[in-house]
């Protein structure tokens, strides 16, 4: 059997991940009206973490429960894989018990790796160069808000990290342009951001990348694995912030993003993320429901 995983937004046809957000739609609306729908029933997702979460373990565990299947939770302390079995020999025995495995890791070689050796669908969860996950979610609050992405114009203003990644592949997958705004020594990963071609642009004035946007969006200015660069970089995005100038420069109705958690006062001003351009409350919640469509597509006999 052709396994298909999902490491990054590329491992999907555009296609596919337009079908997948408007599954996610209907996933969503048939929760809302009360639906019982268990296509999950008595499969298993195996959750492996060696990053903290909290949007993604809820959502995740939640999405199982909902669909009639089941969750487990595994951490480096309650596993052999803190005590250093090769992530081969994990993978090869993971797999064979359960259906369906999403990792939250550090190294993207890991997930790869460990992808290589599962014989059941492998999920990124987060990896220090890539958050599908996510992406999935932002692109299905768009959608319901504004419709096609097609020709839009989005705005990453902050740095270069994993999501500023996943936004390129997500450029080259839904067709919208991009402008990235960072300081100078935080760009994206180079071969992510020139594979995208002209989709994507880099700027050093946020300014100038907001302008005329239809979506902002940002993230922490240090990630998990960074705290001890937080004074450093605080200083280096200082004129960085998501704020009310940024978004005068974009269009009237423009949207404003973030993943979560945020830290008001830094990459955003309390009047973005709490004001009227701001739907984070819809984008973390679409968590659950991208997820949910993402399990049922990779658990389909059709998606094989």
């Amino acid at each position: 059997m052709n396994v298909r995983h999902f490491l990054t937004l590329l491992d999907f046809t555009p296609a596919e991940l337009q079908r997948l957000m408007q599954r996610a739609i209907e996933l969503k609306a048939m929760q809302k009206r009360g639906v019982i729908y268990e296509p999950l029933k008595n499969k298993v997702l195996g959750m492996v973490f060696e990053k903290s979460s909290t949007r993604t373990r809820v959502s995740f565990e939640a999405a199982m429960a909902q669909f009639g299947g089941h969750a487990i939770f595994l951490s480096p302390r309650d596993t052999q894989l803190g005590r250093g079995e090769p992530i081969e020999d994990t993978a090869r025995v993971l797999s064979r018990m359960v259906d369906v495995i999403m990792i939250r890791t550090f190294e993207h070689e890991k997930i790869e790796t460990f992808a290589a050796h599962s014989q059941v669908p492998v999920i990124n969860a987060l990896t220090d160069l890539h958050h599908p996950c996510q992406l999935l979610a932002d692109m299905q609050t768009f959608i319901e808000q504004r419709g096609e992405l097609r020709g839009k114009t989005v705005a990453w203003i902050g740095d270069g990290n994993n999501m500023c990644n996943s936004y390129i592949d997500a450029a080259r997958q839904f067709d919208f342009q991009l402008r990235i705004a960072c300081p100078s020594g935080y760009d994206p990963n180079p071969a992510v951001l020139h594979a995208a071609g002209g989709r994507c642009t880099l700027e050093r004035d946020p300014l100038r990348a907001a302008k005329g946007a239809d979506l902002v969006v940002t993230d922490v200015w240090a990630s998990m694995g960074q705290e001890q660069e937080h004074a450093q970089r605080a200083r280096s995005f200082a004129s960085y912030q998501v704020n009310a100038e940024i978004m005068a420069c974009a269009r009237a109705d423009a949207l404003f993003m973030h993943c979560l958690p945020a830290h008001r006062g830094e990459e955003v001003s309390a009047d973005v993320i709490d004001g009227p351009h701001s739907i984070v409350w819809d984008e973390a919640e679409n968590r659950l429901h991208a997820q949910k469509a993402l399990l049922e597509f990779l658990l389909s006999p059709a998606s094989a």
